[in-house]
């Protein structure tokens, strides 16, 4: 798989860690609600062989995913793990057995929710920690998270994890974060259509819903350039973030091999500046409140 289809590389800034812009987003290899076990777990397995295979290198997860799922999938599939590989995790919320998702911002729950992943992925450090904070929505809210921060701070001088880095947060919370410790990282709904965006300063930033989440994107503009191109909307939807900037890493998620490979072709198209601008003429859907 050449680099193009990949969509190049990015170091993320003060690491040696370096991956291809296309990763792939596991939350979907859990069962419905991303809650429980997948209906076919062998499926599961090879959808992560073959993004492995195609040369991603770079997978999201969270513990809280399932719970515990997607990561005792990842180690099934993939471990021992092939050199250069970064999983990236969260922590931040727990999945009591109603299906909630719940906060867990206590030094306790941090500790223990960086235990989890250790063990279920099978790994002694974890590459990079996510802390997510919950709001209620897909949106961020204000509000303090030094204290969650320096938990993980903490973490990371034990040598639990290598690096940290923030998901669905405010520019103020980044600057707060950063404050503390070196952030290399920034994971926030961010697609065509929604683009509040706190990126800074080259670090890496990661959307999630790129495809629009549990509400995928539809854009007539959309639909048009994609009949253009011979591709699929949600192809050019990818491509528009990878042109948008160097700093922008994917994370698509799927559970069939055959939408991977799509997600993974999107690193092969090249838009011209007029369909740029045709793409950046959508219109900004504001959430409610």
């Amino acid at each position: 798989m050449s680099e193009a289809t990949l969509g190049g590389r990015f170091t993320f800034p003060g690491t040696s860690l370096t991956v291809r812009r296309i990763g792939y987003g596991a939350m979907q290899l859990a069962g419905p609600g991303v809650s429980g076990p997948p209906k076919d777990p062998d499926a599961a397995v090879a959808v992560l062989r073959e993004a492995v295979a195609a040369g991603v290198n770079h997978i999201d997860t969270a513990d809280y995913y399932g719970p515990h799922v997607t990561n005792q999938i990842i180690r099934q599939a993939l471990h021992p793990y092939p050199a250069g590989l970064v999983i990236v995790t969260k922590l931040g919320a727990r999945r009591p057995p109603d299906g909630s998702w719940q906060p867990a911002i206590s030094r306790e729950d941090l500790t223990a929710g960086v235990h989890d992943n250790l063990r279920n992925l099978g790994l002694d450090a974890l590459d990079i920690v996510n802390y997510r904070v919950m709001g209620s929505g897909h949106g961020p809210e204000e509000g303090s998270i030094a204290e969650q921060v320096t938990v993980l701070a903490d973490l990371r001088r034990e040598g639990l994890i290598r690096h940290i880095g923030l998901s669905n947060v405010t520019a103020a919370q980044v600057a707060e974060a950063q404050a503390i410790t070196d952030v290399v990282c920034v994971q926030n709904n961010y697609n065509v259509v929604q683009r509040d965006d706190v990126a800074r300063q080259g670090i890496a930033y990661v959307p999630f819903f790129p495809l629009g989440g549990f509400t995928p994107l539809q854009s007539a503009t959309l639909s048009s350039v994609a009949g253009r191109l011979g591709a699929t909307p949600m192809q050019v939807a990818l491509a528009w973030l990878l042109h948008r900037s160097p700093t922008i890493l994917l994370i698509p998620g799927t559970s069939s091999v055959a939408h991977l490979r799509e997600n993974v072709a999107a690193g092969a198209l090249t838009l011209s500046a007029q369909t740029l601008a045709e793409l950046d003429g959508i219109a900004v859907a504001k959430s409610p409140g």
